[in-house]
């Protein structure tokens, strides 16, 4: 049976976003997983080329069940040295199955904000010449810290701990680079209760809303980059 990239999904959204984009362009074999609809959470074996985990409205503390199973697999996955990729929910995940705690963020961070890379090899090799500042997508209230031997690649004003690598395969992210246009409408407009004020860290929804193409776009050229040095490290 051909490798495949199992992405795990944990929101109501029929579509993951840029990352299935981006690997089908690869054409790489990819499977969808909803442990919360009842799917069944796949046994390690020769099949997995890599495991992605999506975001969420649910915190990685709630001590939900199928999400315990996922933080399970998650270690032994990095046991076996399966490459490893989250966002937002999905990197809290990474960061806590690995021996990182995840707590309040100091603020509630919604919106486009700016993020600063690191200066080091890390952040090189994953970032390449990415410019800096450049452009992310954020929509959270909890933070993760850094797990042990964990390098951070980029922060923003709001939230120092945005992205962290673990050796050369593991990837965890508390942004939303996986946002496509359709997915960010859906969700700006589903929860637009939500957005009805601004503030320093929290964008309202017509400031979301006003720059998203060109915003987008920009975004998917950084998804691009980590992407694309996260694929590099799969066995297919």
């Amino acid at each position: 049976m051909k490798r495949q990239v199992i992405i795990f999904m944990h929101m109501d959204d029929e579509h993951p976003g840029y990352i299935v984009d981006y690997l089908q362009q690869q054409n790489i074999d990819v499977r969808l997983i909803r442990a919360s609809e009842g799917d069944r959470i796949p046994c390690v074996d020769e099949t997995f080329a890599g495991l992605v985990f999506m975001g969420g409205m649910m915190s990685v503390n709630d001590g939900l069940p199928w999400l315990d199973e996922e933080i399970e697999l998650i270690k032994l996955a990095a046991t076996k040295r399966i490459p490893l990729l989250g966002h937002c929910l999905g990197g809290q995940m990474i960061a806590k199955a690995l021996g990182g705690k995840i707590t309040l963020n100091p603020s509630m961070e919604i919106g486009w904000h700016a993020c600063s890379r690191e200066d080091d090899l890390a952040a090189k090799d994953w970032l390449g010449d990415m410019s800096d500042p450049f452009i992310m997508f954020h929509w959270h209230k909890e933070t993760f810290s850094l797990p042990e031997n964990a390098k951070l690649l980029f922060s923003s004003q709001h939230c120092r701990n945005q992205a962290f690598t673990i050796g050369s395969n593991i990837l965890g992210m508390q942004c939303h680079v996986e946002v496509t246009e359709p997915l960010l409408r859906d969700w700006i407009d589903h929860w637009r209760e939500d957005l009805g004020e601004s503030s320093r860290s929290v964008q309202d929804y017509y400031t979301i809303a006003k720059y998203i193409k060109q915003n987008v776009a920009e975004l998917n050229r950084v998804a691009d980059q980590l992407y694309g040095r996260w694929v590099s490290t799969l066995a297919l």
